[in-house]
């Protein structure tokens, strides 16, 4: 059952074409993702399938009855009142049951003195519209409200507060709550988690995934797109373009699409090549006249096949950066508050070179705070920030690209800060991030939010550091660019301190995570899957022992069972949180060993080198007495090599033994 068709849709912004005679229908249950690079006309197809935008030709059609939710990527305004009431006020046919019911009981009250079959006519609809009410309240309630807006993160306290007081994200998030209380048949989402936090994102996923409605979705997180959808649309070159499956099945299917296009455009060129010297050969032999003009007709109506265009995405890698010392930077002691909000509170972390640290939480707890100390934008309260010797510090954070100079052309942008560069080498530079020609000489303040997001991270290139900050790096950028990012990340080879709710990003990069909660760090080696694994192993081994049983309580043998099953899968369970606990130990406690045998090797071969350099008489034989010296001073820079790795594995593993006890 197809809930919106669109038959040769066509828009253009002046020269720039967006919609091409484009053709699709959505259906009932459809869960479609609407992918493509910035600026290709995303955000606008989704207006248009709201209804906010026309079309400048082409037909457009709906279901009676559809109804569509559409959240843009910015919420200009809502409408006044409470968060609760806006809320529920999302949801259609509430003030209608409500007007209805009002209207019943006034004219009941009213027909007291009339007949008592009106009065009765009357009650009867009353009732009905009382049990749609305890429907509908069921449905979209206030309980069913407030479960959503927790979901987003939202406390219990901000239910009652006006909407207008808050943020621009947290805006977005009760537009959000609004939406999905409501259930339209149709719910349209463009970068619905650019304002989340993890633990938020995570209940997105799992609410949308329940929903049996129709969903097209816009997001720069790949592993959030390929766990929601299962069609895709996608802006390509040459025009709007469907295939099956999840974004990752797209790729495949994209890729395979151009190898065979590429196949056949090479077999045609050899075929017409071989054509076109029949052609010339035989031209003017007159007993090949009938094969020569039938040659010459076969490639003039022939097609000509050309290889699918590939769109240009950014490709660069960070240059290489000069060596840092072991301990990168140290937070010995730090505390923050904003009056009565708490942040941090004694905060002591050491990041070690070459490390990728994730800093995760919910949105408040100081992700961006912490960021903002280490980078010395913001003061600390109490407490040091020391970076370690030869640290060169750069720092991406979500308002910079705000505080580009809208006056500077992008050229002037990155030129000002490697003036002694030639202007052929800044503009190799911003060629890789897709600035080109005429482009580099656009003034920053007609860029777009990814395009300003590219010249941050120029500004990033051009002068190297072996640390870098970076706060939300992908939330203005496509998939595509997020992915060269990711790349290109994985290849510096610096130390990187980062915020991101992207779990593909995290994922691809951390090799530590920070939870920030109260008022500290939760420390994990590893990536985000690892840790979140961990949260649900803990979690449900805390909801089984949570659960009280009395010893003087007396039971029948069907309950006895049930508690003797519960037992068994109460060990299972612990003995599969002990197997993967040792599974992660392991390897470090073998390293930890590794370094311990290591040091008494070399301990034991110094102790005997220490009395023959002792004795004078060595010093006559100037070979002998060389070769030991430089063997003793070998076997101590490799002594205090392996008591630093020690150090580092047991502290390590030391950090790890207490977040698996919690």
């Amino acid at each position: 059952m197809s809930l919106i068709t669109a038959q040769n849709l066509s828009l253009a912004f002046g020269p720039k074409i967006i919609l091409d005679e484009a053709s699709f229908t959505l259906n009932a249950r459809d869960r479609v993702g609407l992918v493509g690079p910035n600026g290709t006309g995303k955000s606008t197809l989704l207006k248009i399938l709201a209804g906010a935008r026309e079309p400048d030709s082409g037909t457009f059609t709906s279901m009676r009855g559809t109804r569509v939710g559409y959240l843009p990527q910015d919420i200009l305004e809502m409408p006044q009142g409470s968060l609760i009431d806006t809320v529920l006020a999302a949801v259609p046919d509430r003030a209608r049951l409500s007007q209805r019911q009002a209207a019943l009981e006034s004219a009941l009250a009213e027909s007291r003195d009339e007949d008592e079959e009106l009065q009765l006519d009357l009650a009867t609809q009353l009732t009905a519209v009382h049990e749609e009410l305890l429907a509908f309240e069921e449905r979209y309630g206030r309980h069913q409200a407030e479960r959503i807006l927790m979901g987003l993160g939202f406390r219990v306290d901000a239910f009652d507060r006006p909407v207008s007081i808050l943020s621009g994200g947290w805006k977005m998030r009760a537009a959000l709550a609004g939406l999905l209380l409501s259930g339209p048949d149709l719910l349209l989402l463009d970068e619905p988690t650019n304002h989340l936090d993890l633990t938020s994102l995570v209940w997105l996923d799992a609410f949308l995934r329940r929903s049996p409605h129709a969903l097209m979705l816009v997001s720069h997180d790949r592993d959030f797109l390929n766990r929601q959808i299962d069609r895709v649309l996608s802006f390509e070159p040459e025009g709007l373009r469907g295939y099956s499956g999840n974004y990752d099945d797209y790729r495949q299917q994209r890729t395979e699409e151009e190898e065979q296009l590429a196949a056949r455009v090479k077999r045609q060129t050899a075929q017409r090549a071989a054509t076109e010297a029949f052609i010339e050969r035989f031209r003017y032999k007159a007993t090949k006249a009938r094969q020569v003009q039938s040659r010459i007709r076969q490639l003039d109506k022939e097609e000509v096949l050309t290889v699918l265009e590939r769109r240009a995405a950014i490709a660069f890698r960070f240059p290489e950066v000069a060596r840092s010392g072991q301990d990168v930077l140290t937070l010995q002691g730090i505390d923050k508050a904003f009056g009565s909000n708490v942040v941090y509170r004694d905060l002591t972390q050491t990041v070690r070179r070459g490390e990728r640290i994730a800093i995760i939480g919910a949105n408040g707890a100081g992700k961006t705070t912490l960021l903002k100390i280490v980078a010395g934008e913001l003061p600390q309260d109490r407490g040091e920030v020391t970076c370690g010797l030869n640290v060169q510090m750069a720092y991406y954070a979500q308002h910079h690209t705000e505080l580009l100079d809208p006056r500077k052309t992008i050229l002037d942008e990155i030129w000002s800060l490697v003036p002694d560069r030639p202007q052929s080498w800044v503009r190799g530079v911003l060629g890789a991030f897709l600035f080109t020609g005429d482009d580099v000489d656009k003034r920053i303040a007609v860029l777009s939010g990814g395009e300003r997001a590219r010249v941050a991270l120029a500004r990033l290139l051009v002068i190297p550091s072996n640390l870098i900050l970076m706060d939300e790096p992908t939330n203005h950028l496509d998939i595509d660019s997020a992915d060269r990012l990711i790349e290109a990340l994985k290849g510096y080879g610096g130390t990187l301190l980062f915020v991101s709710h992207n779990r593909a990003f995290i994922d691809a990069l951390a090799t530590r995570v920070w939870d920030v909660q109260g008022g500290g760090i939760v420390d994990w080696p590893g990536n985000l899957s690892d840790y979140l694994h961990h949260l649900e192993v803990a979690s449900a081994a805390q909801g089984r022992d949570a659960t009280p049983r009395s010893p003087t309580s007396t039971s029948t043998s069907s309950d006895a069972g049930k508690e003797k099953e519960t037992d068994k899968e109460r060990r299972r369970r612990e003995a599969e949180a002990r197997n993967a606990m040792n599974a992660k130990l392991r390897p470090l406690r073998e390293a930890r060993d590794r370094c311990e045998k290591e040091i008494a090797e070399l301990e034991k071969e110094q102790a005997e080198l220490e009395p023959k350099l002792a004795d004078g008489a060595l010093y006559d034989d100037f070979a002998t007495a060389r070769a030991l010296t430089e063997r003793y001073e070998g076997n101590a820079q490799a002594l205090e090599d392996a008591m630093a790795r020690w150090a580092e594995a047991q502290e390590t593993l030391e950090a790890l033994e207490s977040a698996l006890s919690r």
